[in-house]
């Protein structure tokens, strides 16, 4: 990939769409990047999860475990594509496309990128704290199960 010219608006979207899987560090990397084939795991265990408490319910403790992954990894991404979204076109082609100048436009800010910023932060802030809550309320109701298994004598 080298020579081709990286859109900013292109990197954000492919980040919060399909950054789970990849797809912006591919594109921005190529296909030697570790972490571009790295990322699909924790994509994997958390969507195992998913399928986990579907077939298992909540009360599956590995699903606890698996269930954040995703979210914290969907997270992540979101909050990446927020960076690039908001890099400056000057930042933008320094990083990712060296041999070009520095106001060229394949780093330009649309309303395309600003928009693909929005959706990234609403989701990634949903994705987040649904993460943490859910992970937080297993785990208190494990608590309270636990002291009163106690308080009863089992």
């Amino acid at each position: 990939m080298i020579g081709v010219m990286k859109n900013k608006t292109l990197a954000t979207w492919l980040t919060w769409l399909g950054g789970p899987l990849g797809l912006h560090r591919f594109y921005l990397y190529g296909p030697r990047d570790v972490l571009a084939w790295g990322l699909p795991i924790p994509t994997a265990l958390g969507m195992w999860g998913v399928t986990r408490v579907q077939s298992y319910g909540l009360d599956d403790v590995l699903s606890w475990w698996l269930f954040p992954i995703f979210g914290f990894s969907m997270a992540a991404c979101c909050l990446n594509a927020i960076v690039y979204g908001l890099m400056t076109t000057a930042q933008w082609n320094a990083h990712f496309n060296p041999n070009a100048q520095e106001d060229d436009a394949s780093g330009n800010t649309s309303w395309l990128t600003i928009w693909g910023v929005i959706i990234a932060l609403i989701l990634g802030a949903t994705v987040l704290i649904s993460s943490i809550v859910y992970s937080f309320q297993r785990y208190f109701e494990v608590q309270i199960q636990e002291a009163h298994r106690i308080s009863i004598g089992e």
